[in-house]
């Protein structure tokens, strides 16, 4: 029996990258829409309030414009995390981990702590999100599909600020 000591390698990102602007194509052209993910979760949140509090969620400027349901594009965000599950167990990299190690280096293994920035970090992450009225994959993937200046601007500025906010974080690492 042959053991291999070498490290799992996980996917190609450029294998990743063609699936994901296939993916966009794909959704244009069978159901005429570009996807993104940060409106499926406010649309999910006004599905959930609207099920306490109807007349309060039907009041709001902005589920008149956007009704609060649960469409194909809560599928995408659900089809993100079940497609990221299967491709880390097809490379073999899938691994159950509390605190991720560069996490641990810089602050400590706390998963408590961990939880709170993430949560904080999620929150912060949709307000931008919200506020730029679309998110990474709404603005950069289906923007630049577009062709569109505004598209190429905002995926320049995601990758401009996550090199920053990396770099910060984990001072250079």
């Amino acid at each position: 029996m042959i053991v291999s000591t070498s490290r799992p390698r996980p996917w190609s990102p450029y294998l990743g990258g063609a699936l994901a602007g296939l993916l966009v194509v794909l959704s244009v052209f069978l159901s005429g829409k570009y996807f993104g993910a940060s409106t499926t979760f406010v649309r999910g949140a006004g599905f959930v309030e609207s099920l306490f509090s109807p007349e309060r969620v039907a009041a709001m400027p902005y589920f008149i414009k956007e009704i609060p349901k649960l469409d194909w594009q809560a599928l995408f965000v659900v089809g993100i995390c079940v497609g990221a599950a299967l491709v880390s167990q097809l490379s073999g990299t899938f691994r159950v981990q509390a605190v991720p190690d560069s996490f641990a280096e810089r602050f400590g293994g706390a998963p408590a702590r961990r939880a709170v920035v993430a949560f904080l970090g999620g929150i912060l992450a949709m307000f931008g999100a919200r506020l730029a009225d679309g998110c990474p994959s709404g603005h950069g993937l289906s923007g630049t599909l577009q062709l569109s200046v505004s598209g190429f601007i905002a995926l320049a500025c995601f990758f401009i600020g996550g090199i920053i906010s990396a770099r910060l974080q984990y001072k250079g690492r």
